[in-house]
């Protein structure tokens, strides 16, 4: 038992995914606090962070030498002791997710559409373009088109160019017109990027973590490694989130769209637990010449800031 007793339910509920996916909430954890306090860490800090949640010493170093053979983690070994750190293209994977979870609100929209016409590529080449860039907003609209009213140029040529396919489609940028009814634009919206669907996993995630909230509210002394615990395990679960939420624009969203009140909870916990949170990493983690330092300054702007 924990001295939070939400955290034992949100433990449990990790436990029973199976397969229990350690390298994943391995990566949550190097986003959430070891990147920003230097980013290398023992590995027995890994093992003595995570064993309470269900990663035993053998499945930790299973999982740290799969991350490492996909390039996730490198290794730089000190006496016996192992240290690990992000890749550069680990970090650079980390830097394109973990900035849907702790930026502020995203701009107002300025009304244009990236579409790609993708008549020339076979049907495996439309999968594997329309599934890499799912992530970033765009889907299918109609047999020959994918578009999103929120493309990173820079990310989409990235995706194009390692898979070859910059010649094979057109890409054009577009907008709606005022002379036409944008009537029938949510119900798009809403079709091609399975909104339902997302909103149903967004009501999952408050009604767990509503529970939490109320806990956290009530205490007036909160324990540091049950705030560190259910941090982890909070923004492990909004992540998988992120990577599913296309990043819409507000103004092609329903009004009552559950993802700003999923953001808003998750905020407030995270606001309320992380100064405990980070006093049991001060005193539980270690680098290769000791503790892990403080925090960046990019780490108090999580949220639009921690205080």
């Amino acid at each position: 038992m924990h001295e939070l007793h939400t955290l034992d339910a949100l433990i449990q509920r990790f436990q029973q995914q199976k397969p229990i996916r350690a390298s994943s909430l391995i990566i949550t954890l190097y986003g959430d606090t070891i990147e920003p306090h230097g980013g290398t860490v023992w590995l027995g800090s890994l093992i003595n962070a995570l064993e309470p949640i269900g990663i035993n010493e053998r499945l930790m170093r299973t999982s740290i030498f799969r991350l490492s053979q996909d390039g996730w983690i490198d290794s730089d070994k000190v006496g016996r002791r192992s240290y690990y750190s992000l890749t550069h293209q680990g970090h650079r994977k980390f830097e394109q997710a973990f900035q849907r979870i702790y930026n502020p609100n995203r701009p107002p929209w300025d009304n244009t559409w990236t579409l790609i016409l993708v008549h020339q590529l076979s049907p495996e080449e439309k999968k594997t373009l329309s599934d890499e860039l799912r992530w970033q907003g765009f889907a299918v609209v109609s047999t020959h088109l994918i578009a999103s009213p929120c493309a990173d140029k820079f990310a989409l040529k990235d995706v194009l160019r390692l898979h070859q396919l910059e010649d094979k489609v057109v890409v054009l940028d577009a907008s709606s017109s005022s002379q036409f009814s944008n009537q029938p634009l949510p119900a798009l919206v809403e079709d091609c990027w399975g909104l339902e669907a997302l909103a149903a996993q967004y009501q999952a995630f408050i009604a767990l973590f509503h529970p939490v909230w109320q806990e956290v509210g009530e205490k007036e002394r909160l324990d540091p490694k049950s705030c560190f615990l259910t941090r982890t395990l909070l923004i492990h679960e909004y992540r998988k989130l992120q990577l599913r939420d296309p990043q819409l624009p507000d103004e092609l969203l329903p009004l009552d769209w559950e993802g700003r009140a999923a953001r808003q909870l998750c905020r407030n916990i995270y606001r309320k637990i992380t100064a405990a949170a980070e006093t049991w990493i001060e005193h539980n983690m270690e680098s290769a010449v000791g503790p892990l330092p403080n925090s960046n300054e990019a780490f108090s702007q999580r949220f639009g800031g921690l205080l």
